[in-house]
């Protein structure tokens, strides 16, 4: 316990009441995501949940930092998902007394990744997923993807990316694109619905722009 600042979550009712489904959007607890903007008009209801350790809470696995004096990735995300599968989901929503028949994640950047790893696990509770500029990029992870995903029949993803965020960062930052088209395939190939949006901008722009897009994306397809 401990990976997600559970006094810090926020739930944002949606125009559908408290049967509607409900979208957890992983945030940054020190500086956060522009959510509320983004959640507007939404039918679902958006819980926002922040997270104590960005580069540790949300990575799959420990993996060096991307430069040789930066701190390593902490590799903590299974423990992160089963505390916000097994506690943060029904504290929030018994809290407020929500009653979703459906669930999905939604993530920027390493956010991104968990929320596409929270996901992928077999037993998820999340029957979609908003991966934006998700952090695909990790080692190891497109192939852990291609090992371990379920069948995916029913289920959606919605993934997006700047044009310019394979021209910056870190080397390994440099084929995101190509990794997050790969997954895109892989997901496919299990029978997942999906979508793949390349906007405009690099990794630090547009956050709030696509934090919508990937929100209403979400709702139209919780909707049906």
């Amino acid at each position: 316990m401990g990976y997600v600042d559970r006094d810090r979550c926020e739930v944002l009712l949606g125009a559908g009441g408290l049967e509607a489904p409900v979208v957890y959007v992983v945030d940054l607890p020190e500086h956060p995501f522009d959510v509320a903007t983004a959640a507007v008009g939404l039918r679902a209801t958006v819980i926002r949940v922040p997270v104590c350790n960005w580069n540790d809470s949300l990575t799959p696995w420990p993996a060096a930092g991307l430069r040789p004096d930066a701190p390593a990735f902490g590799g903590h995300a299974p423990e992160t998902f089963a505390e916000l599968a097994g506690v943060v989901i029904p504290e929030a929503e018994v809290a407020r007394g929500l009653a979703p028949e459906r669930r999905a994640i939604c993530g920027y950047s390493l956010g991104g990744l968990f929320s596409l790893y929270a996901f992928a696990r077999e037993g998820s509770p999340f029957a979609a997923c908003a991966c934006l500029s998700g952090s695909v990029w990790y080692e190891g992870w497109v192939n852990y993807l291609r090992r371990t995903c379920p069948d995916g029949a029913g289920r959606y993803v919605y993934f997006s990316i700047g044009k310019k965020e394979r021209r910056a960062g870190a080397p390994i930052m440099r084929t995101v694109q190509e990794d997050l088209e790969a997954c895109a395939a892989v997901l496919r190939e299990r029978g997942c619905a999906v979508d793949l949006v390349v906007g405009p901008g690099n990794h630090m722009q547009h956050h709030t722009e696509r934090l919508t897009a990937g929100l209403k994306a979400l709702d139209a397809y919780l909707a049906g």
